[in-house]
């Protein structure tokens, strides 16, 4: 593990590696590593679950930054992943983009908890996201990917130059066997195919959120969620517009809403069953 640390791989610049495993019957951090702009916070680092927080020397990120984050949970483990406060993009006038990569591996009866704060994009800013997660058969992923229009208090509404979120699972088989993928996501956010904020796109809202459940450990919570969301009804304009489908033994949670405080009120509402998994809220006094 320490030559692993060390390689050269992983001193790059906006590289983090976060590893748990079970040891003596808890959820144990093995490995957390990063390198500036990024900070790796774990204030729980053992327990019945690992809870770990990204984080940045600059709160947000600049022209050009890259950021890498490697996750392993092993086998039984259970761990939260989230962000100190929101993904700033700051402004971009020389058109550097920012970008964002996270590669997790999830092992047998493991669960894997993945909920950042929202992408907020100043204005003129460019950023890209990739996220590619492998799961094991009976492992759990609970996935939440958002974006805020921007700052919206000094008028700036959808106002950045690109914005562009691609998600992969997939599903780990014998050592023999390829990858097979269980879910792919691609958003493109971009005023080069008309203004954002026209009626016809994103209009009155000013945040979106993806909310994915998959495998056994999330199987029930996702029947739930779909059940809950099954007999709710459309109003006209409403300020909140929620979906759901089944996915697999899982869910696909899409939202959009005129406040990001009322997409976090109905996230908090779906996300109720985490605490039993997690041994406690890790939102009770965040949202």
């Amino acid at each position: 593990m320490v030559a692993e640390i060390h390689a050269p791989a992983t001193r790059r610049s906006g590289h983090a590696r976060l590893q748990c495993e079970r040891i003596a019957g808890k959820s144990a951090v093995t490995t957390a590593f990063a390198t500036s702009p990024l900070k790796l916070l774990t204030p729980r680092s053992r327990g019945e679950s690992v809870w770990a927080y990204l984080s940045s020397f600059g709160g947000g990120m600049v022209a050009g930054d890259e950021t890498w984050l490697d996750l392993h949970t092993g086998p039984g483990t259970r761990c939260f992943v989230g962000t100190q406060a929101s993904t700033k993009i700051y402004r971009n006038p020389t058109h550097r983009p920012c970008s964002h990569r996270v590669r997790a591996e999830a092992d047998e009866n493991s669960l894997l908890v993945l909920a950042p704060d929202p992408v907020q994009s100043f204005a003129d800013s460019s950023f890209s996201q990739r996220q590619k997660i492998f799961l094991h058969p009976t492992a759990g992923l609970v996935l939440l990917d958002w974006c805020c229009s921007g700052r919206v208090a000094r008028g700036e509404r959808w106002a950045f130059n690109s914005y562009a979120s691609r998600i992969e699972v997939f599903a780990t088989e014998a050592a023999s066997r390829p990858s097979r993928r269980l879910f792919l996501d691609s958003l493109l956010l971009s005023p080069a195919d008309g203004p954002l904020d026209a009626p016809m796109r994103l209009g009155r809202f000013n945040c979106l959120a993806l909310l994915l459940l998959l495998g056994p450990p999330v199987a029930s919570a996702a029947q739930q969620l779909l059940a809950a969301l099954a007999t709710r009804s459309v109003e006209r304009r409403a300020p909140l517009i929620v979906s759901a489908s089944p996915l697999g033994d899982g869910a696909l949670l899409r939202i959009a809403g005129e406040s990001f405080e009322d997409v976090a009120r109905e996230l908090h509402t779906h996300l109720a069953f985490l605490p039993a998994h997690l041994g406690d809220d890790p939102f009770a006094r965040k949202w």
